[in-house]
């Protein structure tokens, strides 16, 4: 541990503000894209299928390329890395938007997810750097807003600039965000020194973990589209992943020399604890991001707009959070803030298992804020105690892996709801229409009435298009009651974290490399 006293370098204000434009425009491009995917299609002429690899081919590139942040900080610097990032993603974005063929629109979207894998980690990073132990909740506070502000906005933002201009825009409107984080980064941020690197690069160890994460996101973004395990390309994505990481893991283990990922992370505790409670956390959070919009687009026939304004209360219910942890963090023990929490947001998702298709806007408003608060007091606390321990050379390795593994949950969050999704809507479906039989008197007016009628083609579809309706709602209901009960499933986790004490402990800090 460095016990130096800690120096504020100059302009942190500056580079606070530049390295969080860089983070926010990452984290809305993670859903901007999506809302805007049925346009994309008919400007290229694209099959669904195809058009799917537009958000495929970026997630893939950005989850394989983050467990490689680390080491391209320690071996070129945070700020080189930082700045050829930012201006990497902002140039595949002019050229995304400016795509003329699905082939190079998935280019460029490849493009964009390798540079941006950076931004979030180091991000993180720079900030546990450039602020002392005491300030570091205050820290991850503004980092979180950022973080979990981007995925929220994102939706929202793109339909409104889908349906105000063209989808082209949901790129174009990172060219200002992007110029401005890159100048600041250039202006402000500097290294202080770095590790030296240049031996340890495992070559082996990074292609046989690229291998895994990439085939499981593959599998995770297309397995709905591929009907799961009934295709082929699935079990070859499956097969893939699970050779990627067998090798992964034994070489890690077995290797004598430098391994790809540092096995010293593993002796600590409230890293390995704190990878997963973001993992299980980052299901219930994505997950449910996913499943409103289309819930109320669909079941309730919102419009976009209105939508994101229904939504918006859970982005302002975030925020309070984050400014209430900032100074609640140093006379109250982090876990307990995280177990406060988790157990809003678990509250807030019961509280959605109680929608129904006659309520009106108060109740998405209410469990949004209750959610919205919830994450607020989980995220900032959670990134304090998973790095509190963690010592200094490792920091930068240790976000990578922070941030890797909230994605991987948030991939795993959206394939679990949107599978079952199609499954009970199918189930409950099924079990409706059992009893709609003409013999069933409950199944003729004036129970039924117009155009609720079994005695015409057109009142039979508009009956069953109904009952589809409410069997989608349960669907619904389910998926929220298990995102609940994932989130009670994390509090015992809380129990293996080891306390942190700040003043005692610097090396929270990031490594200036």
């Amino acid at each position: 541990m460095n016990g130096e006293a800690f120096a504020p370098p100059p302009h942190r204000g500056a580079i606070t503000l530049s390295i969080m434009a860089a983070t926010f425009m990452q984290a809305v491009d993670t859903t901007i894209a999506n809302v805007a995917l049925p346009h994309m299609q008919g400007s290229m002429s694209a099959s669904q299928d195809q058009i799917a690899w537009v958000v495929t081919s970026y997630i893939v590139a950005a989850a394989i390329m983050t467990p490689l942040t680390g080491w391209l900080a320690g071996r070129f610097g945070i700020r080189h890395v930082f700045l050829i990032s930012v201006v990497g993603f902002t140039m595949a974005s002019a050229l995304c938007g400016a795509a003329t063929s699905l082939a190079q629109l998935v280019l460029y979207r490849l493009l964009q997810g390798v540079c941006g894998a950076a931004l979030v980690p180091l991000s993180q990073a720079v900030l546990l750097q450039i602020n002392p132990p005491q300030r570091h909740a205050q820290a991850m506070a503004i980092w979180g807003l950022g973080v979990i502000l981007g995925p929220i906005i994102g939706p929202v933002l793109g339909g409104w600039l889908t349906d105000n201009y063209s989808w082209r825009y949901v790129f174009y409107i990172n060219l200002p965000v992007g110029i401005v984080a890159a100048l600041g980064i250039l202006l402000f941020l500097h290294d202080t020194h770095r590790a030296d690197h240049r031996d340890g690069f495992d070559p082996f160890g990074f292609a046989t973990l690229s291998l895994a994460i990439g085939a499981l996101q593959i599998l995770l973004d297309r397995g709905e589209l591929k009907d799961w395990f009934g295709s082929t390309e699935i079990w070859i994505e499956a097969a893939m992943f699970g050779v990627g990481l067998y090798l992964f893991v034994v070489h890690t283990g077995t290797a004598s020399g430098r391994s790809f990922l540092n096995r010293d992370m593993l002796k600590d505790r409230n890293l390995v604890v704190g990878t997963i409670v973001m993992f299980l956390t980052g299901i219930p959070l994505y997950g449910s991001m996913t499943l409103l919009p289309t819930m109320l687009q669909d079941l309730m026939s919102y419009p976009v707009t209105t939508t994101g304004l229904v939504m918006a209360p859970r982005g302002l219910g975030t925020m309070a959070a984050m400014f209430l942890v900032a100074r609640l963090s140093n006379v109250i023990e982090a876990r307990l803030i995280v177990l406060a929490g988790l157990m809003l947001a678990a509250l807030a998702m019961w509280q959605m298992t109680g929608f129904s298709l006659q309520m009106d806007m108060g109740p998405v408003i209410s469990t949004g804020l209750l959610q919205g608060l919830g994450l607020g007091f989980i995220f900032t606390p959670l990134s304090t105690i998973t790095f509190a321990t963690l010592p200094r050379p490792l920091l930068t390795q240790g976000t990578a892996i922070f941030s890797l593994m909230r994605n991987l949950g948030g991939s795993v969050g959206v394939a679990l709801v949107e599978a079952l999704l199609i499954e009970n809507t199918q189930t409950v479906h099924a079990r409706l229409i059992e009893q709609l039989r003409p013999d069933n008197p409950l199944a003729r007016p004036p129970y039924l009435t117009p155009p609720f009628s079994l005695a015409t083609p057109a009142g039979i579809a508009a009956l069953n298009a109904e009952v589809t309706r409410q069997a989608a709602m349960v669907a619904y209901l389910d998926d929220f009651k298990l995102m609940m009960l994932v989130g009670v499933a994390v509090l015992p986790l809380l129990l293996l974290f080891r306390k942190s004490r700040p003043a005692l402990r610097p090396a929270a800090a990031a490594q200036a490399e």
